[in-house]
């Protein structure tokens, strides 16, 4: 069976069923446009694309993974802003050729983990292609707090972190070299866990500025410097090597601080805070914001090697 067979509307119906919705839902799939409640009356939107070949590959993720790591990618987003999910839209392009219970278990994977946060996959569109391509766009409500952007940081500010770094990024090292184990780190890249409720705990405390761990956190942390016109000074010290990541590391000849200060796909949480204010649960300390120009130093020095992800320069 391919998805040409089962046709674009009987497709479209197998995914649908398959759903459920959240509170936020008013009207979903069946009509030109969803309907979305908006109770803060902004809505916070995003959107990210996931491509066959540089984002994800079939053998080595199941369509349910995809499905989880298309919506994390985009539920983190709206986290980062402070803010908390309500809907997604997704756009399906992929070969006629396809098994339709891919589509289905793509499906499967986005509501799961769009469920994490009380969100719903709301509607989209599918297409024909040659290259299997998952396009999600994510809306959220800010419940009254402004959002916290890229610019607030300022010099005396504390830089704190919610989640983890380096796990997805030594998972893919893992799977690039031709293995499935540890575990652990596969199974990181495949599924990111998402501190999705530390945004708008962090909006609440107080936070003067925040970004999604999505390319790597000298990188990203690179945006919020920028934009900021600050200095931030990370502390190597602060971030610990997990047993399972340093016995990778030194089976596969990497610098595990590599993974943890360059690697992306995990999702973390990188914020600044005032340096009074208590940081809510799940944040830690990692660094410091000083005034200077727009960089990401590790204690006090540049970092030599690669900061991130490039969409452009290199290809998964």
């Amino acid at each position: 069976m391919t998805v040409a067979g089962v046709g674009e509307f009987g497709l479209i119906d197998r995914v649908t069923a398959r759903l459920s919705y959240g509170e936020s839902c008013l009207l979903g799939p069946g009509d030109d446009a969803a309907v979305v409640a908006a109770p803060d009356r902004r809505v916070v939107a995003s959107t990210d694309v996931l491509v066959e070949g540089r984002h994800f590959r079939r053998d080595w993720s199941g369509a349910r993974d995809v499905g989880h790591r298309a919506a994390a990618a985009n539920l983190a987003d709206i986290a980062a802003m402070g803010a908390t999910p309500t809907a997604l839209l997704v756009a399906l392009c992929m070969p006629a050729e396809l098994d339709p219970a891919w589509a289905e278990e793509l499906a499967d994977g986005l509501g799961a983990e769009a469920a994490r946060v009380g969100a719903s996959v709301v509607g989209g569109d599918m297409s024909a292609s040659p290259t299997l391509t998952i396009a999600v766009t994510a809306l959220g409500d800010l419940a009254g707090r402004p959002p916290v952007v890229r610019s607030g940081a300022r010099p005396g500010d504390v830089v704190a972190l919610a989640g983890r770094t380096g796990w997805a990024a030594a998972g893919y090292t893992v799977l690039s070299r031709g293995f499935r184990t540890p575990r652990l780190l596969v199974e990181a890249f495949r599924r990111p866990e998402v501190p999705y409720p530390a945004g708008p705990a962090a909006a609440r405390a107080g936070a003067t500025a925040m970004i999604d761990v999505s390319d790597g956190l000298l990188a990203d942390l690179g945006h919020v410097a920028t934009a900021s016109r600050v200095t931030i000074d990370l502390t190597r010290d602060a971030f610990e090597v997990p047993r399972q990541m340093r016995d990778a590391a030194q089976a596969l000849g990497v610098d595990p601080y590599s993974w943890i200060l360059a690697g992306g796909d995990d999702h973390a949480l990188a914020a600044t805070f005032p340096a009074d204010a208590p940081l809510p649960e799940g944040w830690r300390p990692v660094g410091r914001v000083t005034a200077g120009a727009a960089e990401v130093t590790v204690d006090g020095e540049g970092y030599e090697g690669p900061r991130g992800w490039d969409h452009f320069r290199r290809a998964e």
